[in-house]
């Protein structure tokens, strides 16, 4: 804070920071806090033969928010690994990522970075069934790709490194980049795989749906059971709310210094005009009881003595009001006259 008063620029940028930041990971923590609250309200629905009576009888024959766990079924076709012989699934995504160090000018250090070169992702169309032999009911999954959570097994990795010449490495070093590779990998959503799924329940056409959800709801497809798609939201609640505390009590401490600053400087400000005041009615007492008058005191006159010359500034205050001899009788420890601040030193004043 400035001798104004004034909150200095640092403090202006974390206070405006930190309570942007507040903002920002408060509004992820009520989002993931309504998911939270959203996925324990949900119904859960089990496959089996009585699925489709069951929506028959509720409104609009579907189930706005439902569980359901089952086991990835083809409804026609499959995919088959490009890597691995006798592997199907129902979504393989292929994906090229290159890998290479960067030069950090800042830290002087080579970072590991990689980038997405290419992501390819296929489906077919796929239901849930029964973990249990025998029921024939299942569910058509719609639009997978959309649902969040949607972890894919990896089937096949492998690293291509970059062949490196020396002509290769010295332009690496100059231009801070240097090339590890191409990292290939497949994942793929297995026939077979156990999946959750919640989502809006829909009978359609005497075709059951699992479809994302109306009014903002979130849509899940992963391979955890409930509980632990649950428990790693919760995990997730937690982590927002410890950021969103942390920023929170940052910024309002920022602020408070602040606001405290302001007063403590207000408060000084106001002393100082008290004892300036204060000053000059002493002065004017001082002046009639010399009998001199106020038109013929020269301006640069001792303001203690009124006689002699000023010649000396007192630090660290900057007040130039006193004269050499009146501040040597001056009472320890030394104040300045006018604000009554310590005088931590003194500097004769030379008047040409």
């Amino acid at each position: 804070m400035d001798s104004s008063g004034k909150p200095s620029t640092v403090q202006i940028v974390v206070l405006a920071t930190s309570s942007a930041l507040t903002a920002l990971f408060y509004s992820i923590y009520k989002s993931r806090a309504t998911t939270v609250a959203r996925l324990k309200a949900a119904k859960k629905v089990s496959i089996d033969q009585d699925l489709k009576s069951i929506l028959s009888e509720n409104p609009g024959r579907c189930v706005p928010y439902a569980v359901i766990e089952g086991v990835v079924r083809s409804v026609k076709e499959t995919l088959n690994s490009q890597f691995v012989d006798n592997c199907k699934g129902v979504i393989e995504r292929l994906t090229l990522k290159e890998e290479k160090m960067v030069w950090n000018r800042t830290t002087h250090l080579w970072n590991n970075t990689e980038k997405v070169i290419h992501q390819r992702t296929n489906t077919v169309p796929f239901s849930l069934g029964s973990h249990e032999d025998g029921i024939a009911a299942t569910v058509r999954v719609i639009r997978p790709l959309d649902a969040a959570e949607l972890d894919l097994e990896t089937t096949y990795e492998n690293f291509h490194p970059t062949v490196q010449s020396l002509s290769n490495v010295i332009g690496h070093f100059i231009s801070g980049e240097r090339p590890k590779g191409i990292h290939e990998t497949e994942e793929m959503l297995r026939l077979g795989d156990s999946v959750t799924g919640v989502g809006e329940l829909v009978l359609d056409n005497n075709l059951i749906k699992l479809q994302p959800p109306k009014q903002g709801f979130r849509y899940f497809l992963t391979r955890l059971d409930y509980e632990s798609l649950l428990k790693k939201q919760g995990n997730s609640v937690r982590l927002w709310k410890i950021l969103t505390v942390v920023f929170g009590v940052a910024a309002c401490s920022t602020l408070l210094f602040i606001l405290w600053k302001r007063y403590f400087h207000h408060r000084e400000s106001k002393k100082e005009r008290s004892m300036l005041e204060e000053f000059k009615e002493k002065q004017k007492k001082r002046m009639c009881e010399l009998n001199i008058e106020e038109s013929s005191l020269s301006p640069t006159s001792c303001t203690v003595c009124l006689s002699r010359e000023r010649s000396c500034v007192f630090l660290e205050c900057g007040h130039v009001c006193a004269c050499t001899q009146c501040f040597n009788v001056l009472p320890e420890p030394k104040k300045c006259p006018i604000c009554r601040a310590t005088i931590d030193r003194v500097v004769p004043l030379y008047n040409s």
